[in-house]
């Protein structure tokens, strides 16, 4: 049987207020349902039924009832959009799509410089990156795994695999420490501008750098440019506008290929680490190797050897 031109079938829009309207049985519930006027749907539906030359309902006082050739026309438009549900969720739910939310920090320093890796190893594995602060929810989110700044103890519902501790160190470019040597004094540090993010680690870190002296207090605002990312704030490192804080995992590769220098031996720990985080469900097998990936690729080497 040969199919009719696109073109000679109805638009789309007055097929489903005609099928809104066949289910519920008024035009009112119709338009409530598909969030737009009554009069819309009766319109839709009255230039449906002109242009196929058949009346589909009877206008009743009380609603609607459908004639014998609108029963008729309605159990195979509502079979047609199932298919078209159908085969959109199957399309959405592809097993070798998989999704990851990260914190953009983890996006830009850790993951994007990896991607080919990870194309390279699962060349059949589509992967989806929501970079966002917010904490992900795994079901209405459709959000396969994820990395977050967190500490036990978990949900139950929850697997989550230590990546890398919060390891913080100063960091600077090259270019800005050419006149002095590395590791410096603290009144050398203190003397270049500092770059802030939304963290504000640099209050502890000088306590750290110089414990047994008065530092300011983790509230007070230190001189220097803010931003609301860590991201962003060593990117301005990495132009040679200061000296930044962050974890050692986040900048290991520009230390290894002398983009920035650790310029002080002092290290501060933090409580929290970031983990890889996914619930305790079946995954597909795609989503089952990007997370096996991630735990060799991702990680600080004593927690890729521990996964």
């Amino acid at each position: 049987m040969t199919r009719p031109p696109l073109h000679r079938l109805p638009p789309l829009n007055a097929l489903r207020a005609f099928e809104m309207a066949g289910r519920k049985g008024s035009f009112r519930a119709a338009a409530d349902e598909l969030h737009i006027t009554q009069g819309a749907v009766a319109q839709q539906v009255r230039g449906l039924e002109e242009r196929l030359g058949i009346a589909l309902f009877q206008r009743l006082p009380r609603g609607l009832a459908l004639t014998p050739a609108g029963a008729s026309y309605l159990n195979d438009i509502s079979r047609a959009f199932g298919i078209l549900v159908s085969a959109t969720a199957k399309l959405q739910k592809r097993p070798d799509t998989v999704t990851i939310s990260v914190t953009p920090t983890v996006a830009t320093r850790l993951l994007i410089p990896r991607l080919a890796d990870l194309q390279a190893a699962l060349p059949g594995v589509e992967l989806r990156t929501l970079a966002t602060e917010a904490l992900s929810d795994f079901e209405h989110d459709q959000v396969d795994m994820a990395v977050r700044l967190t500490r036990p103890p978990f949900p139950p519902q929850l697997e989550a695999v230590p990546l890398f501790p919060q390891e913080l160190i100063a960091v600077a470019s090259p270019h800005l420490l050419r006149h002095l040597t590395c590791p410096l004094s603290p009144d050398e540090l203190q003397t270049l501008p500092l770059l802030h993010d939304a963290h504000n680690h640099w209050p502890a870190f000088l306590q750290a750098l110089t414990p047994c002296q008065d530092t300011p207090a983790a509230s007070t605002l230190l001189p220097g440019p803010t931003f609301n990312q860590t991201s962003l704030a060593l990117d301005a490192a990495l132009a040679a506008q200061g000296v930044a804080i962050a974890y050692r995992a986040f900048v290991a590769d520009d230390l290894a290929a002398g983009r920035l220098v650790q310029v002080s031996t002092v290290t501060l720990r933090l409580p929290a680490g970031y983990f890889l985080v996914r619930p305790r469900s079946t995954l597909s097998p795609a989503a089952q190797a990007v997370w096996n990936w991630c735990l060799a690729h991702l990680g600080a080497p004593a927690e890729r050897s521990a996964g």
